[in-house]
């Protein structure tokens, strides 16, 4: 690997072209490309390394709408190429009825997702409802604390989403600004290490010319229903590809990408906090400070929400007495008010599991708003004197 200083932006952007080139001895790759804030910058990284013949079997559509470009993602990967893109916010609700067939199709493309508020209003901050709002339709999401987790799993993604027992695209997902502009040393790949990771993308479905066949036409329930019930079975095997991915880097880069949830100062905590994304490292720091101070806080932070990693989640929660999430999203109208995204998987999974921990949400960051070492302090504050939890908390307001 070599070491660079760069944005997610350029980091996203390079991991992609060399994850594309590392399929040239096969069918090679290919990306429709729409430009958006504040992921502009992936596309046109991959454009320049494309130009200077970095990819050396490929596509590149430039398109007129992110519809578009995912549509030429679906062309792409049903022929058997390697096929990527990244998009944000609005861009992904035009691109919505694409991002669906991609997974109906079981297409493994991988996008990078640059987390922005959707508006109107018009909002290019931080906030993670642009993908999630995709939660329940068979892409796998993976969400970044920093750059290097980002170009970790995007290699990672290709890996797993071509995988004949998954054969699901994937999103990884990173804060908008927070990581897409900000700079960070990070390891890249060299292009011979990705040759090596990657195997090459052999798709048993698709499209040949010398033995036509339609996709996408018209089905029967049963047929649909069938469909359906293969993706539910197949997106669990996410988990046990996902630590064959983590070995194979291990291997290769001599050291593991993080867990789907990793706990930190979770074994013997009173009170857990449950976060995702960049919100991560705040918590983090807020934890160990605490933890000086003699308070029995810890924390887990959610990496993978779909799959969503149940089985993690418990053990890593274990007997704490009561757990905090926090939610940079919000679903109106949620029963009981509780709208927190992660929160409602949080007590899906603790209520099945039998636990009668005591699960607060709290909403923070909503609409790119800061949250600082004094929201989360708060936050601890809130849960230490709670008898019972209630409705979401908004803080930071």
């Amino acid at each position: 690997m070599i070491s660079e200083l760069c944005t997610a932006n350029y980091a996203g952007g390079y991991t992609f072209a060399i994850c594309g080139n590392a399929n040239r001895k096969a069918r090679g790759c290919g990306t429709g490309i729409y430009p958006i804030t504040p992921q502009t910058e992936i596309v046109e990284t991959v454009v320049q390394l494309f130009d200077k013949g970095k990819i050396e079997k490929g596509r590149i559509f430039h398109v007129e709408s992110e519809h578009s470009a995912m549509g030429a993602c679906i062309g792409i990967s049903v022929e058997g190429a390697r096929s990527f893109t990244a998009t944000s916010s609005n861009g992904a609700l035009y691109m919505a009825e694409n991002i669906v067939s991609a997974s109906l199709f079981r297409l493994p493309i991988v996008m990078q997702i640059v987390n922005r508020t959707l508006g109107p209003e018009w909002n290019i901050w931080s906030e993670q409802g642009d993908s999630l709002m995709f939660r329940d339709w068979g892409w796998i999401q993976i969400y970044c604390e920093n750059n290097q987790e980002l170009v970790d799993h995007i290699i990672m993604a290709f890996y797993i989403s071509e995988n004949h027992k998954v054969l699901l695209p994937s999103m990884v997902c990173v804060d908008a600004f927070i990581l897409s502009h900000t700079m960070m040393p990070v390891m890249l790949p060299t292009q011979e290490e990705a040759d090596e990771y990657l195997p090459l993308l052999d798709l048993p479905h698709r499209l040949k010319h010398e033995k036509p066949f339609t996709i996408g036409g018209l089905a029967l329930p049963r047929v649909t229903a069938s469909h359906r019930y293969d993706m539910e079975k197949e997106i669990y095997n996410v988990f046990d590809v996902y630590k064959e991915a983590q070995d194979r880097f291990e291997e290769l880069f001599g050291r593991r990408p993080e867990d789907p949830a990793i706990g930190h100062y979770h074994e013997d905590a009173e009170i857990i906090l449950i976060s995702s994304s960049t919100v991560s490292s705040t918590v983090r720091n807020v934890v160990d400070s605490l933890r000086k101070k003699g308070i029995k806080v810890g924390m887990v932070k959610i990496k993978m929400f779909r799959p969503f990693p149940t089985e993690q989640l418990i053990k890593l929660v274990g007997n704490a007495e009561k757990i905090a999430v926090l939610d940079r999203n919000f679903a109106l109208g949620a029963p009981n008010k509780i709208g927190g995204i992660f929160v409602q998987e949080v007590f899906n999974s603790l209520w099945f599991a039998g636990s009668r921990n005591l699960v607060q949400s709290y909403i923070v960051g909503i609409g790119g708003m800061d949250v600082t070492p004094n929201v989360i302090e708060d936050i601890v504050d809130d849960i230490s004197k709670r008898k019972r939890p209630e409705s979401s908390i908004w803080k930071g307001l």
